[in-house]
């Protein structure tokens, strides 16, 4: 009767931990991209894809799990099964394609250029030269288009953004490639030594990324993406996180990302 007992008791705990993974939606983030996904004050996750994340939550009826993961973990983690997806500004590439399925994409993004207040770095003629170095950061797009393109400037790969953009910062680095909104973002926050190139070397489109089999969660995500455009969630999201960067790109004539 005992042994029968102690059986049941690990049935029923074995279950209940399936029904609370199935019921769950775990989210892929790297929480180190403010204002897109980084961590507040209390120690959550915050930003524009956690509040994507969570809506996507309530229009499936599940609750949410963010799981913290390095960029370049992100992909192993979803392809595993220790993530259902990943939402955290990744770029829809054919070089990903070939191992994870992405949504529809929900913003466009392109990739520029910040350099050194004091730099004769004004394109990328100008940066691809004997002696120069260019700053991206690994296993991001800008790794990809620089290796792709840049022929003759060095090119240095750095884990985090704060590494690349302080390398321009000390006249290490001649530019540092990122999205728009970041090299934006840091040129605000460095006025005194950095200058923001925002005219796209390169135009993208991040999308949420999911393993090819689950066609199902796909298709639901694609119509939660639709339905939450038409009712203004993308403009709210842009006036909540990113409107002095509307207000900035409006000014310029460059389009918004939503």
């Amino acid at each position: 009767m005992k042994t029968l007992t102690v059986l049941l008791a690990a049935v029923c705990l074995s279950g209940c931990g399936r029904r609370d993974s199935s019921s769950s939606l775990v989210v892929g983030m790297d929480l180190s991209y403010p204002p897109f996904e980084t961590i507040n004050a209390s120690g959550k996750p915050t930003g524009v894809s956690v509040d994507i994340a969570n809506a996507l939550g309530e229009y499936l009826g599940k609750p949410v799990r963010i799981e913290n993961i390095p960029f370049t973990g992100l992909i192993p983690s979803l392809k595993t099964g220790k993530i259902d997806c990943v939402i955290s500004s990744m770029t829809d590439t054919p070089e990903r394609r070939k191992s994870i399925a992405f949504s529809d994409p929900y913003l466009s993004i392109g990739l520029a250029l910040l350099v050194a207040k004091s730099s004769p770095v004004q394109s990328l003629a100008d940066l691809d030269r004997e002696g120069q170095t260019l700053a991206v950061r690994q296993g991001t797009t800008g790794e990809v288009w620089a290796r792709n393109n840049i022929k003759r400037a060095k090119i240095l790969a750095l884990e985090k953004e704060a590494s690349a953009v302080l390398e321009v910062v000390q006249g290490k680095a001649d530019a540092f490639l990122y999205d728009q909104m970041s090299v934006w973002k840091n040129a605000r926050e460095q006025p005194g030594t950095t200058l923001a190139l925002l005219t796209p070397l390169q135009k993208e489109s991040w999308a949420v990324g999911l393993r090819p089999e689950n066609e199902t969660l796909r298709k639901q995500i694609n119509e939660f993406l639709q339905s939450f455009r038409a009712s203004g969630g993308f403009d709210r999201l842009g006036d909540k996180y990113l409107s002095d960067q509307k207000a900035a790109f409006r000014q310029q004539g460059i389009p918004f990302y939503f």
